[in-house]
């Protein structure tokens, strides 16, 4: 029963240095990890046809939205109650 117990407590040790050691790693290196993938991501969008100013670009309207209202807004009601002032 000791040899087993021996055994738990050395794989647990083990798995507690590799936790630790892989954090220290990617503390240590996260500038790097962060530079590579911030490197991909952006050369993954290169084959949308220049990025994204690319073709895209022409098709979007310039101007007065496609949604604005074609009859004049109504205004507010004069009705309104007024406050006082002092």
């Amino acid at each position: 029963m000791q040899k087993l117990i021996n055994v738990l407590a050395v794989a647990s040790a083990a798995v507690s240095v590799a936790v630790v050691g892989t954090g220290a790693y990617v503390y240590v290196n996260k500038d790097a990890i962060i530079e590579s993938v911030t490197e991909k991501a952006l050369g993954s969008l290169g084959g949308l046809g220049g990025g994204l100013g690319g073709s895209i670009g022409g098709d979007l309207p310039i101007g007065t939205p496609d949604l604005a209202p074609t009859t004049p807004q109504a205004s507010s009601p004069s009705s309104l109650p007024t406050v006082p002032t002092f």
